[in-house]
């Protein structure tokens, strides 16, 4: 809730501007009402982000009925005493070691008893993405892996395994976290590595997957590991904070994403993962805003830089103040045919999928992780038709978790009460995975910096234990 003392005076001053937009709209007819609605549905009909001249935050405010929203945004822009008044976007989901240190122990499959044939480390054979680039005799590896093996050996001596001790807030689908109802919690999820989230779509504190996107996502951040069921997460000992900002149809409105940032941040999240987007070019300056108190909170934003098909550009969030951008890339080593270029790409993780047609390997399986069947909100499996920078995304967030928890990045000492610390955290993070990670050879602007390396960003640090 926005507690600014000087709200209700500015809502009284809004009334007669919203009225005399509602007999602007009375005049126009069924045009206005008609532009309410939106044929592609790029923004809440009847509803405008209104933010007024020194207010803190921004608000949702209704419309009357017939109001067209174009029509009622370009109104309240008029007024001097508003600093912006915009349609309220809507986004949509991007995604079309010594085994007694850190190898899981899971057995692929999701019936929840080992096999009494498994081996440990039979997820590698499905998780291509986990796995390091180059190998050796009988060393499982894959020129497109980010050697998580490597991240959890230097996760195990630094005495934080699994990035134990950090929390990602899941901006989402909302996460299959919990038994409720006509829900259940995914098997390859506990209880106990859930911090308390919250439900933008429904308004309430049970931020369930509907969709099963949110669930993948939480699940390659940090899925659960050695309890003999199915795959493994990056960071499979950090918190997760499931905050649903998607309804069960993968979209979401700007002001439920700001508002979902600002309780990622208020409620101690380390890492946020954004894996949607809106179209491209759109203006989001709420969203925005709460990026930038993310930043001064000390949080770590990413998100997906967005997939050619679905976006025509990069576009926000991934283009928002101090927010990583992620592209895609494959089995292969190669960048995803559907990954964007642009200026705002820092890194590229796995996304999976087709290859650019210059590459030259033809490896394009999906990103494997467990997550609900279609149509459900009690049965899962591993489905096989998740790509997309969607998955990229996801882990870049689970690879930063690692860094913070092993302490590799080179900032101060964090202190959230000093914004400066704060700040100074975020810009490091973010430039010790650039600096760590693989060249693939690609323009800076396909690439970035480079494919994320786990075990590049969380190598000991000199002078360190």
């Amino acid at each position: 809730m926005d507690r600014d003392p000087g709200e209700r005076v500015r809502m009284k001053r809004l009334l007669p501007i919203l009225a005399t937009v509602a007999l602007l709209a009375l005049g126009a007819g069924s045009a206005a009402a008609a532009a309410g609605i939106s044929p592609a549905r790029e923004f809440v009909p009847r509803q405008v982000v209104v933010k007024f001249d020194g207010q803190r935050r921004a608000r949702a405010v209704a419309l009357p009925a017939g109001t067209g929203v174009r029509e009622a945004a370009a109104a309240l822009r008029r007024n001097p005493r508003i600093e912006y008044a915009l349609p309220d976007y809507i986004a949509t989901a991007s995604a079309t070691a010594p085994v007694s240190l850190a190898l899981p122990n899971d057995s692929g499959s999701l019936d929840g008893i080992p096999e009494a044939s498994a081996s440990a480390g039979n997820w590698a054979f499905k998780q291509w993405n986990f796995l390091p680039s180059e190998g050796g005799g009988t060393r499982l590896f894959s020129p497109g892996g980010i050697n998580a093996v490597g991240a959890w050996e230097n996760l195990e001596e630094a005495g934080k395994p699994g990035a134990e001790g950090v929390t990602v807030a899941v901006l989402d689908t909302g996460v299959a976290y919990r038994d409720s109802g006509r829900f259940l919690r995914s098997p390859d999820f506990t209880a106990s590595q859930f911090a308390k989230g919250f439900d933008y779509i429904d308004d309430d504190r049970v931020p369930l997957d509907e969709n099963g996107h949110g669930t993948h996502i939480a699940g390659t951040i940090a899925e659960h590991t050695n309890n003999g069921v199915a795959l493994t997460g990056l960071a499979y000992r950090a918190k997760l904070m499931p905050v649903r900002v998607l309804d069960r149809n993968g979209r979401g409105q700007a002001s439920d994403i700001a508002k979902g940032i600002r309780f990622a941040v208020a409620h101690g999240a380390d890492v946020i993962n954004m894996s949607f987007n809106f179209g491209c070019g759109k203006n989001v300056p709420d969203v925005d805003q709460a990026l930038r108190e993310a930043f001064a909170g000390g949080v770590v934003a990413v998100a997906s830089a967005g997939n050619l098909g679905s976006e025509t550009c990069i576009s926000a969030p991934a283009t928002g103040p101090r927010v990583i951008g992620v592209g895609g890339t494959t089995e292969g080593g190669c960048l995803g045919d559907y990954s964007l270029a642009g200026r705002k790409i820092d890194l590229l993780a796995p996304g999976g999928g087709t290859p650019v047609a210059s590459c030259p390997s033809v490896s394009a399986r999906p990103i494997y992780q467990v997550t609900l069947r279609a149509g459900s909100t009690r049965a899962f499996g591993i489905p096989g038709n998740y790509v997309g920078t969607s998955m990229a995304a996801a882990h870049v967030s689970g690879v930063a978790a690692m860094v913070l928890a092993a302490d590799t990045y080179g900032g101060p000492r964090f202190s959230s009460e000093n914004e400066q610390s704060a700040k100074i955290r975020v810009k490091e993070v973010a430039e010790h995975l650039r600096k760590t990670a693989r060249d693939l050879g690609l323009p800076k602007n396909q690439q970035g910096a480079g494919l994320i390396d786990a075990a590049a960003a969380t190598y000991p640090r000199v002078g360190t234990s």
